[in-house]
């Protein structure tokens, strides 16, 4: 029996469980199926083989020279998040009528969608003609964390180069100088590499803590400093439901059942085959607005759209300028289209009484509002939860914040790295021979969208029980808390890295892990770097033992056989590939 039928993912089932728990009650029991592999046609055994083969490891190892695994169940906490949404929309759906008895769900499924923008930019191509657009594989360039004269290591986070400037020039450095910095510094978001120039990194090693920490103040600079202890700070829940209060007379009642007529599979699903009825999606009829940027919000929105919402997306007069990052998918930003494809925008300015106005006729006739505005935003504009909620009682209104309450009223920026380091995640990625550091691969940003995601389905299972809607609080910090880590940072030996071949990488399967003398033995027959990967593979397959070819190019991967049911290749349409939906319903 194949270890695919026979090994259980356990961590994403404790996820999807304590999930599940957190939502209930209210929602009709559809219980979720995980397995490791899903539609992907390659036996991946555990979290590690399927790291290696959706990319993560080679996401995550950029900044430090070559594929590298995270020391953490990451793809497997997503896919228990997924799982959870998965059984929270089927029951929503049953309450309205639909007939949803089975969702289905991976890791690897969760992985994939983990590193979606990444593929995107990987495949983007000019509308009509070849990927000339597509982004190439960034060389390796390092990590942002600095060191200081007195041993620190911390992480700065600003979103405006003036203060970049004078943080550095506080430091003795040149304007011109700390200007080099200024762009690999913001594109690490999307490149997953911090090439910055040594002489900032040789500046910050010339001075203390203290003299950094003071230059962050003056500046408006934040700055945390890096432990080595991985046990999340804070723990707190997932996410906060505060439910509204009892519905008056005259409200506009939730969205009426929806009517189960048959769709027939399209591009999007998970598993292509256009001739066969399935399901109807169990969101369907249901209306999202969203006011939201960067990663964390909006991929809250293309979750709760994949799920069969409209969302409708709020953005500024002339659009959100991360619409024309490079590289481009015909004439818009391909990471950009990998989180909002499908949703319709409405343009208003926030900063004036009639674009508050649209905002508040749109959440009058939606089901759920979702932002991820920084704090007071919301209070400040007259559009916090008991403004929306005044109008429309079975509104879900949810906040995807950085740090929610844990940090107080005035919390560093609440980005993807300062909460890998607030979480203890920095510390948890990486094993002990290597210095903390957050991934640059945007681990929480991830993991904070689809927990806001789930915090609204559980909202909306609510709603179908007592007829009110309520406020959603949740943050990449409650996010990053629901990935598991060991009391103290993980040991690792030569066998837990990826093993170099003559052309590219394979990691060892779980056996071979446990065995090192059979690997040794292999070892000392022919040199490792001799042999090609396929060469590896078949050698150890013979003495018994399982390897995962590394993927390190993901535009190969959106071109992978293996990967043909789970990763839907770029069309005219959307300009690059994209993961299928994560769910199979039936």
């Amino acid at each position: 029996m194949s270890p695919r039928t026979v090994v259980r993912p356990v961590v994403a089932a404790a996820v999807a469980d304590r999930l599940l728990r957190h939502t209930a009650p209210g929602v009709p029991q559809v219980r979720p199926t995980l397995d490791w592999a899903g539609p992907v046609g390659r036996e991946l055994p555990d979290e590690r083989a399927v790291q290696a083969a959706c990319g993560l490891m080679h996401i995550h190892g950029r900044a430090t020279g070559g594929p590298a695994p995270l020391a953490v169940d990451y793809a497997s906490v997503v896919a228990g998040v997924l799982a959870a949404q998965g059984a929270t929309a089927a029951g929503i759906g049953r309450a309205r009528g639909l007939d949803l008895r089975e969702v289905r769900t991976s890791v690897a499924q969760g992985a994939l969608l983990a590193v979606g923008q990444y593929l995107a930019a990987a495949t983007a191509r000019e509308a009509d003609g070849p990927p000339s657009t597509a982004e190439p594989e960034p060389c390796a360039g390092g990590l942002a964390t600095l060191e200081t004269a007195d041993g620190a290591r911390v992480e700065l986070e600003t979103l405006d180069p003036s203060a970049w400037r004078e943080f550095w020039a506080r430091l003795g450095v040149p304007p011109a100088l700390a200007g080099r910095g200024w762009l690999p510094f913001q594109q690490r978001f999307a490149t997953a590499v911090c090439p910055l120039p040594g002489e900032l990194r040789a500046a910050a090693r010339r001075r203390t803590l203290p003299d950094l920490r003071a230059a962050a103040y003056d500046t408006g600079v934040s700055l945390l400093t890096l432990g080595a202890d991985p046990a999340p700070a804070v723990r707190p829940e997932p996410w906060r439901l505060t439910p509204a209060p009892a519905v008056r007379p005259g409200h506009r009642p939730p969205a009426p059942a929806v009517t189960p007529v048959p769709r027939r599979r399209t591009s999007g699903s998970a598993h292509p085959a256009p001739d066969v009825p399935v399901p109807p999606l169990p969101l369907a009829g249901l209306r999202v607005v969203e006011s939201t940027r960067r990663v964390q919000g909006p991929l809250a929105g293309h979750v709760l759209g994949m799920l069969g919402a409209e969302v409708i997306r709020i953005e500024p007069p002339g659009g959100d300028p991360m619409r024309w990052l490079a590289p481009l998918a015909g004439d818009t930003s391909a990471r950009f289209t990998a989180l909002n494809a499908g949703k319709r925008v409405v343009e208003a300015d926030l900063t004036t009484a009639r674009g508050r106005e649209t905002v508040r006729a749109l959440a009058a006739e939606a089901d759920a509002f979702v932002h991820n505005w920084a704090p007071g935003k919301a209070a400040r504009l007259g559009l916090d939860a008991c403004d929306l909620l005044s109008d429309r009682p079975a509104l879900v209104y949810a906040w995807a914040s950085g740090f929610g309450d844990t940090l107080g009223g005035r919390p560093p920026l609440g980005t993807d790295y300062l909460a890998q380091v607030h979480s203890g995640l920095a510390a948890a990625v990486r094993p002990a021979d290597e210095p903390p550091a957050p991934s640059l691969m945007t681990l929480t940003d991830v993991l904070g969208g689809l927990v806001c995601a789930q915090g609204v389905l559980a909202a909306l299972a609510h709603r179908t029980r007592t007829g009110r809607g309520g406020r959603v609080d949740s943050s990449l910090v409650s996010a990053a808390a629901l990935i598991p880590r060991p009391a103290h940072r993980a040991h690792w030996t030569a066998l837990d890295r990826p093993v170099r071949t003559a052309d590219g990488h394979l990691y060892l399967g779980p056996k071979a892990r446990a065995h090192p003398e059979a690997v040794h033995r292999l070892l000392g027959r022919a040199e490792g770097s001799a042999l090609t990967t396929d060469e590896w593979t078949h050698r150890l397959v013979e003495a018994g033992l399982t390897a995962t070819p590394v993927h390190t190019d993901l535009a190969a991967l959106a071109d992978d056989p293996a990967f043909k049911a789970a990763v839907a290749p770029p069309d005219p349409l959307i300009g690059h590939a994209r993961p299928h939906a994560p769910w199979e319903f039936a």
